[in-house]
């Protein structure tokens, strides 16, 4: 999948559909994610919390 980046102030914003947040099981309202960069790919997943085991 093909996604365009968006002017977002002085940054570029990237659209995250709602069922891929769904799959990652990431509610945007509540949690936060943790961003990496491995060999120039673009990680995303959900932050543990201090509760998480």
């Amino acid at each position: 999948m093909k996604k365009k980046l968006y002017k977002s102030g002085n940054a570029w914003a990237l659209l995250i559909q709602k069922a891929f947040l769904q799959l990652l099981d990431i509610n945007p309202e509540t949690d936060e994610v943790e961003i990496d960069i491995k060999d120039k790919v673009l990680h995303v997943k959900k932050a543990e919390t201090s509760g998480d085991v």
